[in-house]
């Protein structure tokens, strides 16, 4: 099966995040595939490269990067839920890109099913 995953809620305020980052990581073990993943509202947080969370807490924004080196992943911030969050090219961590909403929209046609994490 091929998903879409959605997140719209930041790495650690809520649990939408490593929900979403524990769905992807057991989907791809299993065979499935990740068309894209997208970064929507507060989801864009997820992409910040100055997030330094301490040293015995996780690191959501390196799971996430090495998730997409290991399987190829597509993740994708959206660029005006960035911008109002001051997610832009200079704080953007390497592994995502920015991009417009119709890169959701190709991502729920694309899948089998698209997966939404958080409100």
């Amino acid at each position: 099966m091929k998903f879409g995953i959605l997140v719209n809620e930041g790495p650690y305020n809520h649990q939408a995040s490593d929900s979403a980052y524990q769905f992807a990581k057991a989907a791809l073990e299993k065979g499935h595939e990740i068309y894209r993943v997208f970064f929507y509202y507060d989801g864009v947080y997820n992409a910040n490269k100055f997030g330094e969370p301490p040293t015995d807490d996780r690191n959501v924004t390196r799971n996430w990067q090495k998730l997409a080196e290991q399987y190829k992943l597509d993740m994708v911030v959206c660029v005006a839920a960035g911008l109002r969050r001051g997610i832009v090219d200079s704080t953007l961590a390497e592994g995502f890109r920015i991009s417009g909403l119709g890169q959701l929209i190709e991502a729920g046609i694309q899948a089998d099913r698209l997966m939404a994490f958080g409100d």
